[in-house]
């Protein structure tokens, strides 16, 4: 069994936030990782709800900024969130830019030296990550469902597509859709997975709609006032790509709201109770 270091624990709605580090077979690095056990965690497992988030944030952006833990506590919701990149060790230029390296993982296996050896995000998130929550926490097993933000949003998305079948439920919150596409996404997938676009379509959302569609319905919301909507998100071609599929896609537009925190404390609520419906949490 993988050893759990404990960061620190927080009592929090009548369970506990948890902050933790283990040492990470996918990353060949330390990873760190946080974790929300509601009251019912108490009495036995729970279901399970992933979050990645998105540029530049640590396992703790979301826990600390989002305000979900009520809502989790209520439903019996155990909330995960991974950290968005390696940390150690450093690689030359891993800070160079704030949207690429540290913080910027992109939630692919990265196959371009030197960020091969740890940028592995993608098999991190899906492979590694539920093995060492289910050995430390009361998690259940058969029941995890995925989300994200921005960077995140498209990790979820793309994890959910690439493993029918591993997850029964899926949102995300201005996901960046078709990375394929954006300067964010040519920029990581460049640097990470180099000049094969090939490569890129295991890690677009709208390419892999193409092949086959989530079993469930997918909950979007996005912001009118994105500074990045027009430049990054792909909102569209989402849309096109779903309704290509045949895929029940449910997308929500929101006047005023931008691409942060705000925007996300706001319907987070909606996010976590989509998941604890299809989850059959309390």
């Amino acid at each position: 069994m993988t050893t759990l270091e404990v960061l620190s624990e927080h009592r929090c709605f009548g369970g506990v936030q948890g902050f933790y580090r283990h040492d990470s077979q996918e990353c060949g690095s330390a990873m760190r990782f946080a974790v929300f056990c509601p009251p019912a965690a108490a009495l036995g497992p729970v279901p399970v709800l992933y979050y990645l988030a998105g540029l530049t944030c640590t396992e703790e952006t979301f826990m600390v900024k989002a305000g979900a833990q009520r809502v989790a506590a209520e439903l019996g919701l155990m909330l995960v969130a991974p950290d968005t990149s390696p940390r150690s060790p450093r690689l030359p230029g891993d800070d160079a830019e704030w949207d690429f390296g540290l913080g910027a993982g992109f939630y692919v296996d990265a196959t371009r030296a030197p960020w091969s050896a740890h940028y592995r995000m993608y098999s991190y998130v899906t492979r590694e990550l539920p093995e060492v929550v289910a050995a430390h926490f009361p998690a259940r097993r058969d029941a995890p469902g995925i989300f994200g933000h921005s960077m995140g949003g498209h990790g979820a998305l793309v994890c959910a597509l690439r493993n029918p079948g591993q997850y029964r439920s899926l949102s995300a919150i201005a996901p960046i859709s078709a990375p394929a596409q954006c300067p964010w996404g040519v920029k990581a997938f460049t640097g990470y997975l180099g000049d094969e676009r090939a490569a890129w379509s295991e890690y677009d959302t709208t390419a892999l709609l193409s092949r086959g569609s989530f079993p469930g319905r997918i909950l979007v919301d996005q912001g009118l006032a994105d500074r990045f909507l027009d430049s990054q998100l792909g909102l569209e071609a989402l849309e096109s790509a779903a309704l290509a599929a045949g895929q029940d896609l449910v997308v929500r537009r929101h006047e005023g709201y931008d691409h942060g925190y705000y925007f996300i404390a706001t319907f987070v609520e909606d996010h976590l109770r989509h998941h604890a419906a299809a989850l059959g949490a309390a």
